[in-house]
């Protein structure tokens, strides 16, 4: 119990005892593990993931960027309980989509927040054009989106790549940012220097060896949580049937894209100016050093704190969503 009293502000009791409440119901210690081959239900994904419902009803922002019409998919969730007056605005990792996040859409909604929860252009159900990506480009579809939906300020929430993007947000548009969280950010140090630069070829793997494939997958599996669900298959599912898909060389070269672009980039030298409240969220068992590096970056924003998960991994909203959303609540309203 001290190891975990020493992974947790003093003033988080509330997620606290979200995690003491998960050890004694067995829900942490249920153990299962993803299918050793894809089942035979399997099939081919739109890469515009028609086939998949989402949890909240989808709506679009249509724009123009590059010189592309493009559209930009959204869920746009009322408050359930009592209305607070504030929003939130959720962005996803970078292969993940906006669904993922529905056990905190539903509490911070419930708890009396507009939540938006949007797929980042270039992914989910939003349009995927050929264009040159880039964190500012994704924090301003975010500041396009707010004007869009007629939201002058909003908490903005982003795990991984996603974490990048609010805090180039937070960077950029101070103003209309009433607190930063990132949930195991990527890029939490500068890895650029030494990496030399390589253009892309615009080559890709048309036609990919889907063994190969789901071997990949499965590495992911273990590289990412601690405690597998049986739910957390869908990930894997739609990565694999959108590789099934007849639209995957289109898919491909747009990932290649929104990749190449991490490697450009970077928001550590954004933290020292941004004034905003910054909450450091995440699993501590995402990598070896994950959670030295969350509490290097909490130090380094003006208003930043660290909290850090034990025996989680890069996507404690899905491992540990009570502990994430009770988090989401006790850092929103202060």
């Amino acid at each position: 119990m001290s190891s975990i009293l020493r992974q947790f502000p003093a003033r988080a009791w509330v997620t606290l005892l979200a995690f003491i409440t998960l050890f004694t119901t067995g829900k942490v210690l249920a153990q299962s593990a993803p299918p050793h081959s894809p089942p035979a239900d399997w099939g081919p994904i739109s890469i515009s993931m028609d086939e998949i419902d989402y949890p909240y009803p989808v709506n679009y922002m249509n724009f123009s960027v590059y010189g592309e019409d493009v559209r930009l998919a959204y869920m746009d969730v009322a408050p359930t309980g009592p209305a607070n007056g504030r929003s939130v605005i959720f962005h996803h990792g970078g292969l993940y989509y906006s669904w993922y996040w529905k056990e905190q859409i539903a509490a911070l909604a419930d708890a009396g927040y507009r939540v938006i929860a949007k797929d980042r252009l270039g992914w989910g159900k939003s349009s995927k054009p050929i264009i040159p990506y880039s964190i500012n480009l994704w924090a301003s579809n975010t500041a396009r989106l707010m004007d869009h939906l007629g939201i002058d300020q909003a908490a903005v929430v982003g795990h991984s790549i996603g974490g990048q993007m609010v805090t180039r947000f937070a960077f950029l548009y101070p103003e209309r940012t009433t607190h930063l969280v990132t949930v195991n950010q990527v890029g939490l140090t500068d890895r650029r220097g030494g990496r030399g630069f390589r253009p892309l070829t615009g080559e890709v793997n048309a036609n990919p060896d889907m063994e190969d494939v789901y071997a990949g997958l499965l590495r992911w599996a273990e590289e990412n949580y601690v405690t597998w669900k049986p739910e957390l298959a869908e990930h894997m599912r739609i990565r694999y049937g959108q590789r099934l898909s007849g639209n995957w060389p289109h898919m491909a070269q747009v990932s290649r894209l929104t990749g190449h672009m991490r490697g450009m980039d970077t928001v550590v030298n954004d933290w020292q100016h941004i004034q905003t409240k910054t909450l450091i969220l995440g699993g501590a068992d995402d990598y070896p050093t994950y959670a030295e590096e969350a509490r290097h970056a909490a130090a380094k924003f003006p208003n930043g704190e660290v909290v850090n998960i034990p025996n989680v991994g890069h996507n404690p909203h899905e491992e540990v969503p009570e502990i994430v959303s009770a988090e989401l609540i006790r850092f929103l309203g202060s």
